[in-house]
């Protein structure tokens, strides 16, 4: 009789991880993301599509070849992250990954990395990782101007997004729901309180997640460093904060130079 592996006891007691992607008339770019997830060597997982009522042929693409994995949801929501929060409520993975139409895994075997740092490190709250900037043809355009640090910790993050979102791999159980009173960095918001609760966070070390630039909205980019100032200002401090968007600068310019670059 052979032994039972860690991954198969965790098969049997449901998946380690919930992959949630939201979409909305995203037609031309939700293929590329249930292929990566699709192609995933570690089939620990289960993938909730929570679609806002497309009027296009997203939920078409989504059932297309879709596996057992796969759940496809589509309804009217109320935006972003309350789509996000619908997909916590029907998760059942003990790991939560957020991966939007568009983005992807960045490679066959993320999902069996990560996995491997789980178990290594006992179930961390967080695993972490870098994040690539491609375009529409799956091009690298650059690394994310904000490189995940070798150590995480709640002070981490009153520098910015200092982890991309979709790279931020969280414990179910410390996660609560995204805050939809913003409506443009909730993501910000909830990893904050992510990390109040998570007794450890584990780099993997490489590039994680492809991220694909869509080129800059400026009333959303606007509106959008306004509520991550007042959600800085929440946790770290008024006048800390302050200080440190001072020190931002140079980094926000150099950020601009960078993405004209794409263009």
């Amino acid at each position: 009789m052979r032994n039972i592996t860690k991954h198969e006891v965790e098969e049997e007691n449901g998946p380690l991880f919930s992959i949630i992607t939201v979409t909305y008339n995203a037609e031309k770019s939700v293929g590329v993301t249930l292929a990566s997830v699709r192609e995933q060597t570690c089939t620990l997982f289960e993938h909730l599509i929570i679609d806002g009522a497309s009027s296009d042929e997203t939920v078409a693409v989504c059932r297309r070849g879709a596996t057992p994995r796969e759940k496809l949801y589509s309804a009217p929501d109320d935006g972003l992250y309350d789509a996000m929060n619908k997909g916590i409520s029907m998760a059942s993975g003990k790991y939560l990954i957020f991966l939007n139409a568009g983005d992807t895994f960045h490679s066959p075997d993320t999902l069996q990395k990560i996995t491997d740092t789980i178990l290594a490190n006992n179930y961390p709250g967080v695993v972490y990782g870098q994040t690539d900037i491609v375009d529409a043809g799956r091009n690298k355009l650059a690394g994310r101007h904000l490189e995940a640090p070798l150590r995480l910790t709640l002070k981490s993050f009153a520098d910015g997004m200092v982890v991309c979102h979709q790279a931020f791999v969280a414990l179910r159980r410390i996660s609560g729901r995204f805050d939809v009173k913003y409506r443009y960095s909730a993501d910000y918001d909830w990893c904050i309180r992510v990390l109040q609760h998570s007794r450890s966070n584990v780099l993997l070390p490489g590039v994680m997640v492809d991220y694909l630039y869509e080129g800059l909205t400026t009333n959303n980019r606007r509106a959008s460093l306004r509520e991550r100032f007042q959600i800085m200002c929440y946790y770290y401090g008024v006048l800390p904060t302050l200080w440190r968007h001072i020190k931002f600068v140079p980094r926000y310019l150099r950020r601009r130079r960078v993405e004209k670059g794409f263009n």
